[in-house]
């Protein structure tokens, strides 16, 4: 494995989500352990999984796994950080301040910029020499999916510019208190990742042409604040020993070569391995140990004609969708399970009957033209755009509030939204602006992975608390975005996932937190199944069998109501296509 070679001290694994990422980190760090190095792995992915992968609880605090000699592992949970950072600026003025104030200042620092500056100080800390990781030779960072990580890389470059300019009174939703303190640290960190001997990137990719493109684009994004170390790991790729007697492992393998063949030339010059798809999930040490390894594939069992599928199909589930006539419909889910290609079929689906419709994303590394990849009558597709949703905003409030103002007003202003905390805002007030037109039509929003949609809908429920905490006591009726989230009658949200065992745990956690928001998901949908393809390929077969039990959870433990989505021997690009995936290969 090259990207192993002479490993620095620290190793990034980031790319689109559902690549593997976490796998290949896991894998990585238990491979160095075994070879002797004190490894700590660290999860930066708001919706980490890397303790379900080791079966142990890791949480907040660097926490030893029993089972793997010199490996621990930290997940760094932005809700927790975030209190901790809360209670370090708010807890000193409890006992000198009146409630009220002090109940304002820890409303002013619930929003997800508080979250974020938070997260992003615990990951700066590793970064520099400090006690914290001097017993570590080598930390293994499984990142976020890629839009999140980017804003993360790029980060210790926005503060510390920000700070450098003396722009620390910054007024925005998680005020900037303390950060001012950090500037030596955000100094160091932006050094070692742009220290090729102490910092090497690993881009993970599969062999798909989307997926392909995304990471050239990260490569490129990344090289551009520094990161230049760059290796290109390609994993699951299918043995074209499979393809023989199989029409789906036959067109897989076609797809593969053909994607691989049309590899972007920016990453032809990167180092690069390939990993074969295994027959196995990848929980536990025995199926980690294996990944990294030249080991053949356990001997499959054999999957029965009685084992084969049969469930609900899409179809079914758009025909309960369109008979509202509008309304706002969220797909969510893990990185990587095909959300953007589900809300794009069933937003084709609903315009072909005749019905408006607005789809959308709020994904910062989705890629919605590229799968439409044309036009229909009855749909507009939009997305929100981090950067052009901030500079709209701070135009819009240097028109409006900066209009009042005298020059130097106008100059302390415009200091005050270039604070990296204003993006929240505008992508907020963006979302809010795109899913108030759900009352008059179809809105399909295909939403950022877990970990950023639940940042997104803390904003939401942050502005919810301010509103209501305005309108108390007054008679007038009002309504918030998150509100509309909570109405059954005006949102539907599908959570989207594989029949694997981690985006199943992943489903069901972000399931149980948006219930404590108080957002009811309507159904669940199971998507690229390979059951419901009916292989023949050993390998896949193999893997259809692995599925039947995630399915048969969902079915009877998590969902609602489900739907099965088989995997197609064609990528489902293009109106023709999105329109086939939408009327079911499947009847149940």
């Amino acid at each position: 494995m090259e990207f192993l070679e002479h490993a620095p001290r620290f190793l990034f694994f980031t790319g689109k989500g559902g690549v593997g990422k976490t796998s290949i980190a896991c894998a990585t760090a238990i491979r160095l352990a075994e070879s002797g190095k004190r490894v700590l792995l660290v999860s930066t992915d708001p919706a980490s999984n890397v303790g379900q992968v080791f079966g142990i609880a890791i949480g907040n605090r660097i926490t030893a796994v029993p089972a793997v000699a010199n490996l621990a592992a930290l997940e760094i949970d932005p809700q927790a950080a975030a209190q901790l950072y809360r209670e370090r600026i708010v807890g000193p003025a409890r006992d000198s301040l009146p409630e009220d104030e002090v109940r304002g200042m820890e409303e002013q620092l619930s929003g997800a910029c508080t979250t974020e500056i938070a997260a992003f100080d615990e990951f700066t800390a590793l970064l520099v020499d400090s006690a914290l990781t001097a017993a570590y030779e080598h930390i293994i960072f499984d990142t976020a999916p890629t839009g999140h990580t980017i804003r993360l890389l790029q980060l210790p470059g926005a503060w510390s510019g920000f700070l450098e300019a003396g722009k620390g009174d910054a007024s925005c939703l998680g005020p900037l208190a303390g950060l001012d303190k950090q500037r030596e640290q955000y100094r160091e960190a932006v050094a070692a990742l742009a220290d090729p001997q102490r910092t090497r990137l690993v881009l993970v990719a599969r062999a798909q042409q989307a997926t392909l493109r995304e990471v050239a684009r990260t490569h490129e994004e990344l090289a551009a604040i520094g990161l230049r170390q760059q290796y290109l790991v390609i994993n699951g790729v299918l043995p074209c020993s499979e393809a023989a007697g199989d029409p789906l492992a036959a067109a897989l393998c076609e797809r593969e070569a053909a994607a691989l063949a049309a590899m972007p030339e920016a990453l032809r010059a990167l180092p690069c391995d390939q990993l074969p798809l295994k027959a196995f999930n990848l929980v536990g040490l025995d199926a980690l140990r294996q990944l990294l390894a030249d080991s053949p594939a356990a001997a499959p069992q054999v999957l029965e004609q009685a084992d084969l599928l049969e469930a609900p199909s899409l179809a079914s589930l758009i025909d309960a969708i369109a008979a509202d006539g509008h309304g706002l419909v969220m797909l969510m889910g893990k990185g990587g399970v095909g959300k953007t290609t589900l809300a794009a079929a069933v937003a084709v689906e609903l315009a072909r009957r005749g019905l408006p419709v607005h789809l959308t994303t709020s994904d910062p590394a989705a890629h919605l033209a590229e799968t439409l990849e044309g036009s229909l009558d009855n749909l507009t597709v939009s997305r929100i755009d981090p950067h052009t949703a901030t500079e709209n905003y701070r135009q819009h409030v240097m028109a409006t509030k900066g209009a009042k103002l005298d020059a130097e007003g106008r100059a302390l202003l415009a200091e005050d939204l270039r604070s990296p905390c204003t993006e929240e805002i505008a992508v907020f007030q963006a979302f809010s602006r795109v899913i108030r037109e759900a009352g008059r039509k179809f809105v399909v929003m295909d939403t950022a992975p877990t970990g950023h949609t639940l940042l997104l809908l803390d904003a939401t429920g942050a502005y919810h608390r301010e509103i209501a905490r305005q309108m108390e006591g007054s008679s007038m009726r009002f309504s918030t975005p998150m509100m509309q989230l909570q109405d059954p009658r005006q949102t539907k949200v599908l959570l989207v996932t594989l029949a694997e065992t981690t985006p199943v745990l992943e489903a069901a956690n972000l399931q149980a937190d948006l219930r404590r928001a108080g957002i009811q998901p309507w159904a669940w949908v199971i998507n690229n199944s390979v059951a419901a393809a009916r292989p023949r390929s050993q390998l896949l077969r193999q893997r259809a069998r692995n599925e039947l039990a995630e399915i048969e959870a969902v079915a009877n433990q998590h969902a609602p109501r489900y739907v099965v989505v088989p995997l197609l021997e064609q990528e489902p690009i293009g109106v023709q296509r999105l329109l086939q995936l939408a009327e079911g290969a499947i009847d149940g």
